[in-house]
């Protein structure tokens, strides 16, 4: 899914073409006619990314091929389900946030990380939904490996780690597995990272396991701090 979606002349083309194959007097159905017209339209906003040039030809060449879809009546109608991020069950987090907790802390009762302090998590990344709801999401990343598990270690809260774990990281308690949604802004922003587009909704499932020591701060970390809130 994505956050933001530009319509470039090729894609308002296509849906031109779409919007004449159903005003042209041809023998198919009007039923048919209308389930082509959102097939090219609902193909051209899933296949959508903000623009860098390698995206601009994966996107023309996308926007292409689903015009000749309809050219030779193949008709592929996508799960219109899939082009919504499914939040029903999820908890509303700071700035656009949204999280459920799947399984509880070892103890309700035991303290969450402060800034600086160090922490390790286990993480897996998805992309366009988790696998369990939408079957066309994507593993990016883990840090479940072929050779066991390898949880991240990071400083809580000084942007080792994107906005989207820090204000989440310091929100939880060890033991505690959560499934987070994690916006744009608060991701990977426009210009993405590695295979991952800009823009992108990122899907966590993440588990605190440690908390570990705080880092020692000196006034200049301290006057840093004060200086970059969360």
């Amino acid at each position: 899914c994505y956050d933001l979606i530009i319509l470039s002349p090729l894609v308002i083309t296509s849906h031109l073409r779409a919007i004449t194959i159903i005003l042209s007097p041809t023998k198919d159905s009007k039923m048919m006619k209308i389930a082509l017209f959102f097939s090219v339209l609902l193909a051209n906003v899933s296949g959508l990314s903000i623009t860098t040039p390698e995206t601009s030809i994966k996107r023309r060449a996308f926007v292409s091929n689903s015009v000749g879809f309809v050219t030779t009546g193949f008709l592929s109608l996508p799960n219109i389900a899939n082009a919504v991020i499914d939040t029903e069950g999820y908890e509303d987090g700071p700035r656009g946030l949204k999280y459920k907790v799947i399984k509880p802390p070892s103890d309700s009762d035991s303290p969450s990380p402060q800034r600086a302090q160090k922490v390790k998590a286990k993480y897996t990344l998805y992309l366009n939904g988790f696998p369990d709801v939408n079957p066309n999401a994507k593993k990016v990343d883990s840090s479940k490996g072929p050779f066991g598990e390898k949880p991240l270690e990071f400083i809580a809260g000084v942007s080792q780690v994107i906005k989207g774990w820090d204000l989440t990281v310091l929100d939880m308690k060890v033991g505690e597995e959560r499934r987070i949604i994690v916006p744009s802004d608060l991701g990977y922003g426009a210009k993405g990272a590695g295979s991952i587009p800009g823009f992108a909704t990122l899907y966590f499932d993440m588990e605190l396991v440690e908390i570990g020591q705080m880092s020692q701060l000196g006034p200049e970390q301290l006057k840093w701090l004060e200086d970059n809130p969360l």
